[in-house]
C-alpha cells in the first residue's frame, strides 16, 4: 500500500497535497498497490470527495486530543504507525514545511533516508526517483530502496490531475502517542498583514527589481486591475527595502506558478529563476535586450517597464478587463 500525507483547511485539500497526491496515486500503480490517505484533524473525514477523486480508496482520519494543534514529532509517530497497521511499502508527503518536517521525523525514527522535493518516480526493484537539488537549479536521479520508502514531492512541479473515483471510504486512527511527542507544537499563529492574493495561489503575477528604481506604483496598479493578481519583487528590491521579504521571488523567497508572470526590470539571475521557473508564460519588461531575463522569457517588451505598464493598464481599461 502507498500512503499520501495531506494537508486540508476544513476539509479542502490544499493544492501542493493535490500534486502530491497525484503522484503517489502513480507511485501506487507502479507498485501495483491501493493508494490510502493520512489526515489530521477533527475535519479529516471530510476531504474523503476530493482524495478519492484522485484516486484513494481510504482516509486514515487521525482525531487525537493532543493533535488539536500541529506538533511534528507526533504527526510522525502517527504516520509511521498508520503505516505499519496497514503495511506501507512509500509514504508520500506534499513538499510543504509541515510535510517535509513530518517526514524527516518519520525518517530518522524509522532510521531510513528521506527524498526530499520529487518530481518523478519510477517503480522497479527499487524507487529511481527525479528530485530537485539546490533549490532547483540541480536535478539528481537516485535509487531509493527501503522497506519502508519516504519522499516529498516538489511544490508547483507536477500537474494535479483527478482519476475520476468515488469518495474514499473513511477509517478513523487513534495513535498511540507519548508525552514527548508533543513536546514542540504550533501555540500561535500569525497572520502576514499582507492584503491580497498570496503569491504562490495568484495566476498572474507582476514583479519589479533593481530596474524600478524603487517605483513601484505602476507595478501595483496594474497587479491591482487584474482579476487574481499579486505584486512580487526580486531580491535586490528586497535588499534595498523597496519591497517586504513577503513579495521575493527566487531560491529564498517563494515559488510560484502562475499562468503569466510578468518581471519588470529583473535581470533574471539563476537564483530568482528558481522562483519563477513553474509559470506557463514569462513576459518580461527591461530596457537591456541582453538581460538574462529576456533570454529565457517566452515573450518580452524592451522598454522602461514606467512607460509600458501604464499603457498596458489603458489598453486593458478600453477592452473593459480592467
Amino acid at each position: 500500500m502507498v500512503l499520501a500525507l495531506v494537508e486540508h483547511e476544513g476539509g479542502a485539500v490544499d493544492d501542493i497535497s493535490l500534486e502530491a497526491l497525484t503522484l503517489a496515486r502513480d507511485v501506487a500503480a507502479g507498485a501495483n498497490e491501493a493508494l490510502e490517505v493520512i489526515a489530521f484533524g477533527p475535519e479529516a473525514e471530510g476531504v474523503a470527495e476530493e482524495v478519492g477523486a484522485y484516486g484513494a480508496d481510504v482516509v486514515n482520519a487521525v482525531d487525537h486530543d493532543a493533535l488539536d494543534a500541529y506538533a511534528p514529532e507526533a504527526y510522525a509517530r502517527a504516520v509511521i504507525q498508520c503505516a505499519e497497521a496497514t503495511g506501507t511499502e512509500a509514504i508520500v508527503a506534499p513538499g510543504t514545511d509541515r510535510g517535509a518536517e513530518t517526514l524527516a521525523h518519520a525518517a530518522a525514527k524509522l532510521d531510513v533516508s528521506m527524498a526530499a522535493e520529487v518530481t518523478d518516480v519510477e517503480v522497479g526493484d527499487t524507487y529511481e526517483i527525479t528530485r530537485q537539488r539546490w533549490g532547483g537549479t540541480l536535478t539528481e536521479h537516485a535509487e531509493l530502496d527501503a522497506e519502508t520508502n519516504l519522499l516529498t514531492v516538489a511544490a508547483n512541479e507536477i500537474s494535479a490531475s483527478e482519476a475520476g473515483g468515488e469518495p474514499a471510504d473513511v477509517s478513523a486512527f487513534a495513535p498511540d502517542l507519548e508525552d514527548d511527542d508533543t513536546r514542540v507544537r504550533l501555540t500561535e499563529v500569525e497572520e502576514s498583514d499582507v492584503e491580497g492574493v498570496p503569491l504562490a495561489e495568484a495566476r498572474v503575477v507582476v514583479s519589479g527589481g533593481r530596474g524600478t528604481d524603487g517605483h513601484f506604483s505602476e507595478i501595483e496598479s496594474l497587479a491591482g486591475d487584474i482579476p487574481n493578481a499579486a505584486v512580487g519583487s526580486s531580491r535586490a528590491a528586497v535588499n534595498e527595502g523597496w519591497r517586504p521579504h513577503d513579495d521575493q521571488i527566487g531560491q529564498t523567497g517563494n515559488k510560484i506558478a502562475p499562468e503569466i508572470y510578468i518581471p519588470c526590470g529583473i535581470s533574471g539571475a539563476v537564483q530568482h529563476m528558481v522562483g519563477c521557473k513553474g509559470a506557463e508564460n514569462v513576459l518580461a519588461v527591461n530596457t537591456d535586450p541582453e538581460a538574462a531575463i529576456v533570454q529565457k522569457a517566452d515573450y518580452a517588451v524592451i522598454a522602461d517597464l514606467h512607460e509600458v505598464l501604464p499603457a498596458v493598464e489603458e489598453e486593458l481599461e478600453s477592452r473593459g478587463h480592467a
